[in-house]
């Protein structure tokens, strides 16, 4: 059997505070029997209406424990305190969205008829026990996003956090029972990777969704791909910050750095590329250069993810790229910088830390090639004064979210996720329940 070791280890010291036990295989089968002998219940006779009160309720009691989920977030992945909060206050509001409008999203509707009498309607129903694997960047958020459409749908959930987040784990499951959600209906489970797959085969388990990496999207979309599951990724992300023009460039400075450096630069849709029109180029680099370097070392989520930013910048470095900042690390702790002149494969990649990544263009076509030259496609972002302009380049980018002269727009109505290796499926919005549904069609003929 494959280890998992599930701990809570403080990143700004390395010290490990809580270990948690890993699931037996007996442990693991209990929680998908829960789960599914729990979905013949929640899925009917429970109503939407009923799912959405308890959705409702879960939405209010992170708001009763935001103090608490944001110390455990701080814990677990070094989230300083005012973004924690952020991130629970955010995860309360996507319950509540999909409470307020479950019953709408998931309302029968009537199909035209082209021939014929009678009628046809199109009948949203839940499929099952679904099965989230979720990373540790936003360890509240992430969750809130794949059980909140899905449980108010009337699917039941098994969840695997990453392994630096049990404690999390822990309080989201007793959040949903104290929501008044049944046994059963969202059953955490501390499993290795050798037992997610055998989840993942086990018939009574009927979709998958996973937020990670590239390597771990692959390797599950492989396994329920042989045993004919459906999966939702959503993946990596080297999102493009494209500056064609600005009436206030100190503001786009702004915009640039936050979307660069919020939650320590550990987002999958952060703005990691900045590519800017030659004539703002210098002013833009210098101003962005000051403030990034500027900011002080924060600790990212763990030593292994420093040392792997760590790697990443001298390799491009290595490759004749320029540096500012970035020089220290101490432990998890990273500083902030700035690789310019860069080139090579390290140019199309990901940088998971506060690691900016500069690049000149000549014009509009040279900052949508740039942009789309790159193996992802999840969000982008583009500046400029020009209305007209933002729409075109927006129609050409090959991302599943555009950001039009702002940052950290998201709200619960907007569909999140990906094309390319970015991954495929979405969270979030009116489309983000439609994932895991059957939606049958039921025609009566007279």
């Amino acid at each position: 059997m494959v280890e998992t070791h599930y701990a809570v280890v403080d990143p700004g010291t390395g010290q490990e505070v809580r270990s948690y036990p890993t699931a037996s295989d007996d442990q693991v089968r209990a929680a998908i029997t829960s789960a599914h002998s729990a979905y013949r219940e929640w899925a009917r006779p429970a109503s939407v209406a009923d799912r959405a009160k308890c959705a409702q309720r879960a939405s209010e009691l992170l708001v009763e424990r935001r103090d608490q989920f944001a110390a455990i977030i701080g814990r677990e992945m070094g989230k300083p305190l005012d973004e924690a909060l952020m991130e629970v206050d955010f995860s309360a509001s996507i319950f509540a969205y999909y409470a307020t409008n479950a019953e709408t999203f998931l309302a029968d509707e009537d199909i035209p008829l082209s021939w014929g009498e009678g009628s046809s309607i199109l009948r949203r129903e839940p499929v099952g026990v679904l099965l989230g694997i979720m990373p540790w960047n936003f360890p509240v958020y992430q969750v809130a996003r794949f059980a909140a459409p899905n449980l108010v749908a009337g699917n039941t959930i098994l969840l695997k956090h990453a392994p630096q987040c049990p404690e999390s784990a822990a309080a989201l499951s007793q959040l949903f029972l104290d929501a008044g959600f049944p046994e059963g209906a969202y059953v955490n489970i501390y499993a290795t990777n050798e037992q997610v797959a055998d989840v993942i085969a086990d018939k009574r388990v009927q979709g998958i969704s996973l937020t990670g990496s590239e390597r771990a999207g692959a390797a599950v979309a492989e396994i329920a791909g042989r045993n004919l599951k459906k999966v939702v990724l959503e993946l990596g992300g080297s999102d493009p910050f494209i500056v064609l023009s600005s009436d206030d460039l100190n503001a786009t400075v702004e915009a640039a750095v936050m979307a660069r450096v919020g939650n320590n630069g550990q987002a999958c849709n952060a703005g990691k590329r900045m590519i800017v029109h030659e004539d703002l180029y210098d002013d833009f680099v210098a101003k962005f250069t000051e403030r990034m370097t500027s900011i002080p070392a924060s600790p990212l989520s763990s030593e292994m993810a420093a040392l792997h930013l760590e790697d990443q910048v001298r390799s491009a470095v290595a490759g004749g790229a320029t540096l500012a900042g970035a020089d220290e690390r101490r432990g998890a702790w990273f500083a902030p910088g700035v690789l310019s002149d860069v080139s090579g494969a390290i140019a199309k990649d990901e940088l998971f830390g506060p690691v900016a990544m500069v690049f000149k263009v000549r014009d509009e076509d040279e900052a949508i090639a740039a942009a789309n030259d790159t193996d992802f496609g999840l969000g982008s972002y583009i500046f400029t004064t020009d209305p007209v302009q933002a729409t075109r380049v927006a129609e050409q980018l090959e991302a599943g979210m555009v950001f039009i002269n702002g940052v950290g727009a998201m709200g619960p109505e907007h569909p999140f996720g990906g094309v390319k290796r970015s991954g495929f499926g979405r969270e979030l919005g009116r489309v983000g329940i439609e994932e895991f549904l059957n939606r049958k069609m039921i025609r009566t003929v007279r």
